[in-house]
């Protein structure tokens, strides 16, 4: 069985984003990864089963800690305004910090097959919940209107923060990502209304 912790385990997962952002998922070697891990290629072996656990790790990875940290910066507000500002700002910064990393995610995750996907959006489910979360939160109070449909407030949430690093990445990073932090903010919080 693969052991999913240490330094080594790391060290992979670290260059297999690299590798994968630079080469892409199908060009992207396992023997590409050990190079740029500085491991021996049958080191990886003894914590991935395959590229494909490789892929599904990453992605694992760095989400679960990219979740815990953003819903431990979400709790610490105390309005869904402050919540969502938050949300929106932890998702940006993440992928702004790390451009490898928003490749994999928004570009090369994409490209992979049925199955693969399917357990990316398995994964996906904690983050996909802590939206679900501030949504509820903010029809309880007030903030938000009674009748939207909180899937759909989802959908529109999750898919404006995709869409917008995608967009920022087909750009090549040539604006500042964080930028557009209080733009989509008010967008999601006032639709189209005139101010």
């Amino acid at each position: 069985m693969a052991k999913k912790t240490g330094e080594k385990y790391e060290a992979i997962i670290n260059a297999a984003v690299k590798v994968i952002a630079r080469h892409g998922y199908h060009q992207a070697q396992v023997s590409k990864i050990a190079k740029e891990a500085n491991v021996a290629d049958g080191s990886i072996y003894l914590y991935f089963e395959n590229k494909e656990d490789i892929l599904i790790s990453l992605f694992a990875e760095k989400m679960g800690k990219f979740v815990k940290m953003a819903e431990q910066k979400i709790n610490e507000q105390t309005t869904v305004e402050e919540k969502l500002r938050t949300l929106v700002y932890m998702h940006f910064y993440q992928l702004a910090k790390d451009p490898d990393l928003a490749v994999v995610t928004q570009l090369e995750l994409r490209q992979s097959d049925p199955l693969l996907r399917k357990k990316i959006n398995e994964i996906l489910k904690h983050y996909l919940q802590l939206i679900d979360k501030i949504i509820h939160l903010g029809i309880e109070e007030g903030t938000f209107s009674s009748d939207i449909d909180p899937l759909l407030a989802r959908y529109m949430i999750f898919g404006t923060l995709d869409e917008s690093v995608t967009n920022w990445l087909m750009k090549e990073r040539k604006y500042d990502l964080l930028s557009n932090v209080e733009p989509i903010l008010r967008l999601l919080l006032h639709g189209l209304k005139p101010a």
